[in-house]
């Protein structure tokens, strides 16, 4: 838990804990509470021309999702010229998931995408927020300043190396798996080993990289290519 936030001074106080510790996905966390949302996704606006995920700095997006939305953000880059990609700058844009996208049950098939420069990189923050919920710009506007702000200051933090952990051949392996879809049953029987084991080799992958779900581990070892 990150605890609660009610004012934007707690707000940026607990920032600069965040990252102070360098630790990125909880400031965001904070954030997107603030605002009202419910997901964060901080993307590297200037690498989603790829297809790939090396775009997805931090997230807590559904995987799948997210793996979807690579490929229409790619498509948008590409017809998106260089005066409108600084005119969007801290411009907050409401767009709608594709059809074939599956989301939770009151979680609105729109989300909020703004984008913002920490230094030479170019960034986008993509909020997910309840059916309920209406975003102000306003209000948006100003956490795409703060998410800035934390962004840059939390890099410089956790400038720390990518490899301050080692993972093992079988942890890169059930990596691998889980990456292509597999459950802890099915990467047991091509592994040749108990469930429990595999689900054990998962749980030491999240520890060292310091990720809560799945989801996030293989976001985190697309982005240093792991898998």
């Amino acid at each position: 838990m990150v605890g609660r936030v009610s004012t934007r001074e707690q707000l940026i106080r607990r920032l600069g804990e965040f990252a102070e510790r360098g630790n990125l996905g909880k400031g965001l966390a904070a954030l997107t509470e603030y605002v009202g949302a419910t997901h964060y996704l901080l993307a590297r606006y200037d690498l989603s021309q790829d297809e790939g995920l090396d775009f997805v700095v931090c997230s807590d997006w559904p995987f799948d999702v997210v793996k979807r939305l690579a490929k229409v953000m790619s498509g948008l880059h590409s017809k998106t010229n260089e005066l409108e990609k600084c005119l969007s700058v801290l411009q907050p844009c409401f767009m709608s998931l594709p059809d074939d996208v599956d989301i939770s049950r009151g979680i609105s098939r729109e989300y909020c995408s703004i984008t913002f420069n920490v230094g030479r990189v170019r960034l986008s923050l993509m909020l997910l927020f309840p059916t309920d919920v209406i975003l102000s710009q306003e209000s948006v506007r100003d956490v795409g300043l703060l998410t800035a702000y934390f962004a840059s200051f939390a890099n410089e933090r956790s400038v720390r190396s990518d490899r301050d952990f080692d993972l093992t051949e079988r942890e890169l392996e059930c990596l691998f798996w889980i990456a292509e879809g597999k459950t802890s049953d099915e990467i047991a029987t091509i592994l040749g080993i108990s469930r429990n084991t595999i689900n054990n080799y998962i749980t030491s992958v999240m520890r060292k990289t310091a990720t809560k779900t799945r989801s996030e581990a293989i976001a985190y070892a697309v982005r240093n290519n792991l898998v």
